[in-house]
C-alpha cells in the first residue's frame, strides 16, 4: 500500500497536524484527500521525495572480497569454483 502525503491548502484555517503535513497509507483504488480527516479543512496532495539508493558496484575482486562477498567463477565443465 502506498503512502501519500497531505499539506493544509490553507494553513490558517487548519489544524497542527496537516498545517505541517502528514502521511497517510492508502490503497492505490481511493481517491485523494479532500479535507483532514481531524479538522475537516481542505488539504492537497504533496508530490514527495523518492528514496533511490545508490548503486555502486565493487572495482576489483579484491574490493568485493573486502566487501564480504564470495567470489565465484565458472569453469569449463559448469562448476563453480571459490576465489
Amino acid at each position: 500500500m502506498p503512502i501519500y502525503e497531505y499539506i493544509a491548502v490553507d494553513p490558517d484555517k487548519s489544524c497542527g497536524t496537516c498545517r505541517r503535513g502528514f502521511e497517510l497509507r492508502r490503497p492505490v483504488e481511493r481517491p485523494a484527500l479532500e479535507v483532514c480527516p481531524l479538522c475537516k479543512s481542505p488539504v492537497k496532495k504533496v508530490i514527495s521525495k523518492i528514496n533511490t539508493p545508490k548503486i555502486t558496484k565493487p572495482l576489483s575482486i579484491s574490493d568485493a572480497k573486502s566487501a564480504g562477498f564470495t567470489i565465484l567463477e565458472k569453469r569449463q565443465d559448469g562448476n563453480y569454483e571459490k576465489l
